[in-house]
């Protein structure tokens, strides 16, 4: 066999090679600007650094993390000149979990970093900016999230079990009692969790554990070999002491451990309960999905005589309050077991005027029964990867207004600029603000296409 070559991911442009950056190494430098995720941007001898936890105007004693080429990943370990905005996290465990990345950054400075993160991808990506920007949607910044998943790892050397969040750029678990961002009903339940997991006859067979919090409290445990009765038992005991309801995932789709056991959200302001079960999704933050189903019936502005296709439905969270507005709405959604739930949603709540379908969304959809007839508006809400195969297909189905509520600017970026070539402008955009604490962004933006 041929001996390789020697590496060249080092080598700069003069053909010397960098000197390689060791994991841990540390390094002073001075931050210059925010990235899109949050992370400082430093530079040294032709490297950029992406240090977490630092900020613009700074200078930080950085760990590397990760060394590639010209870039370094890197985390603050001290701040030796801190910036005025700088906060202290009031998390202790900031820094360590990975759950929230910017409690370090006031929340005003939060918006305007994912506003203009928003901004930016709209413009590099697409060429384009709204005709007119939309204020931040934003709500608590603290005890908003209504879900959380608990890592649960056996250690069997020191024959314990780790209990609580994924540490940040590692698969180390970081042990949590209390989690600012968790809504409060969930807060004794994760307090109490590790000493009863610990307890456990078995806690080998455990995988995760999930928290959700709704029209009722429940527990899901993930295990990966029977429960034997006492374990069992102790979990029952557990979720009846906290008002909770039990879930057990084990081969096959989440159970209840008691019969009957429904989970449910509520949308008071359009008078609805929606249900659903552990591994369906469902927004996190309960004001800020209200804020933007009002806003996104506001911007759409359905008729009562219209029909509105909602693409990316799951159990219904836009298209039964557009089934309140609009002539006739018709959702689809790629995954059968929420086409079902989104079914028995839409009876529950004495909705005869929306109609669910399942189909591949990254198909054509021209030719399905239901999309007889067309759509003057359509609301997209798809993930991470975006809709493009659907934004292609719109100008056939008459749509002449299209709201796209995006989990990825760069990806709406994308779909922006098919819509743009397809005759659609960006008439408003705004930045949603669903996961306060993170520089995950997202957006909502409206399409209009003007009659020919």
């Amino acid at each position: 066999m041929a001996k390789r070559a020697p590496s060249l991911r080092f080598q700069t442009g003069n053909g010397t090679r960098s000197a390689s950056l060791p994991t841990g190494k540390k390094q002073q430098l001075q931050i210059e600007r925010l990235a899109h995720d949050g992370r400082g941007i430093g530079f040294v001898d032709g490297r950029s650094w992406f240090v977490a936890g630092a900020l613009p105007g700074e200078r930080v004693e950085a760990r590397v993390l990760a060394a590639r080429s010209q870039v370094v990943e890197a985390r603050a370990e001290r701040i030796l000149d801190a910036a005025p905005e700088r906060r202290t996290p009031p998390c202790p465990h900031a820094g360590q979990c990975g759950g929230c990345t910017l409690q370090h950054l006031p929340h005003e400075a939060q918006l305007a970093l994912k506003a203009r993160t928003l901004e930016e991808q709209l413009q590099r990506i697409a060429g384009l900016q709204p005709e007119e920007w939309a204020a931040p949607l934003s709500g608590p910044e603290f005890g908003y999230r209504r879900r959380a998943r608990i890592a649960v790892r056996w250690d069997a050397k020191a024959r314990r079990l780790e209990v609580g969040f994924r540490a940040a750029a590692s698969q180390a678990i970081v042990a949590i009692g209390d989690c600012p961002v968790l809504v409060q009903p969930l807060q004794p339940i994760l307090r109490a969790l590790p000493e009863l997991l610990g307890s456990l006859s078995r806690p080998q067979a455990l995988g995760h554990v999930e928290l959700f919090s709704g029209t009722a409290q429940a527990v899901l445990v993930r295990h990966t070999a029977p429960l034997d009765a006492t374990d069992l038992a102790r979990l029952q005991i557990f979720c009846a002491n906290h008002d909770a309801q039990l879930w057990l995932h084990g081969a096959g789709e989440p159970q209840p451990a008691s019969e009957g056991a429904a989970l449910g959200y509520s949308l008071p302001d359009w008078q609805l309960a929606l249900a659903y079960r552990p591994g369906d999704f469902v927004q996190v933050n309960a004001p800020v999905n209200e804020a933007m189903i009002a806003q996104a019936l506001d911007w759409l502005a359905p008729g009562s005589d219209e029909r509105v296709l909602d693409l990316f439905c799951g159990l219904g969270n836009f298209a039964l309050p557009l089934a309140r507005r609009a002539g006739e709405v018709v959702g689809v959604e790629g995954i059968a077991g929420m086409v079902e739930r989104a079914r028995d949603n839409a009876a529950a709540n004495g909705l005869h005027n929306v109609q669910f379908h399942q189909a591949d969304l990254a198909q054509p959809l021209a030719e399905a029964r239901w999309a007889r007839g067309g759509f003057p508006a359509v609301l997209l809400d798809p993930p991470r990867d975006g809709a493009l195969e659907m934004v292609r297909q719109l100008e056939t189905l008459g749509a002449r207004r299209v709201l796209y509520v995006s989990c990825n600017p760069a990806t709406l970026a994308r779909d922006a600029a098919e819509l743009a070539t397809r005759g659609y402008r960006l008439r408003r955009g705004g930045m949603l603000d669903m996961f306060p604490q993170t520089a995950h962004v997202e957006a909502m933006a409206l399409f209009v296409r003007d009659p020919a």
